[in-house]
């Protein structure tokens, strides 16, 4: 099993083990739905077998387990109103429904945080979901991502975070 990345010096976690974690999540939630993979069974196949080894080239850092663990089952508990918030950030007639699933979770993922990771600053998640966002798309898909996150982190967290720019926690 992965071991959750300790802490640095100065308090904030290892920020290639949350953003390992992150991509995790997302891979994680794009199973889930695309094999109907149950949530208990998925968590515990990232957990036990891909996070420690990151991908096939050994290029990912370990996971931030914890922190994993915490977006894929926020994810799913919150799922309805997560839904509700990102279907109202999307651009007119567009829909969860209607876009990629792997574009589905790297939303519900980034609107999950900005809910409940309050001391991720806002730029730091927005940055991170992009950046996972370009690892899986080459067309506009990572402008969506950005456009959502912003306009979501604006109306969940009412400006506040925005200023804290990205040199806090991630």
């Amino acid at each position: 099993m992965a071991i959750p990345a300790q802490p640095a010096s100065d308090g904030s976690l290892d920020h290639k083990a949350r953003s390992a974690a992150r991509l995790g999540a997302v891979q994680a939630l794009y199973q889930m739905d695309i094999a109907s993979t149950p949530l208990d069974d998925a968590v515990a196949e990232f957990v036990e077998h891909r996070l420690e080894h990151g991908d096939e080239g050994g290029e990912m850092a370990d996971a931030d387990a914890a922190h994993f663990e915490d977006v894929v089952r926020g994810v799913v508990r919150e799922q309805r109103e997560l839904d509700r918030q990102v279907n109202g950030a999307l651009a007119k007639g567009w829909s969860l429904a209607r876009i990629d699933s792997t574009l589905r979770a790297i939303l519900r993922c980034g609107t999950y945080e900005l809910r409940r990771c309050k001391d991720v600053p806002l730029k730091v998640i927005i940055n991170e979901y992009v950046d996972i966002a370009h690892a899986f798309f080459e067309g506009d898909e990572p402008g969506v991502v950005n456009a959502v996150l912003d306009r979501l982190g604006r109306d969940i967290r009412s400006g506040a975070g925005a200023e804290h720019g990205s040199g806090g926690k991630s």
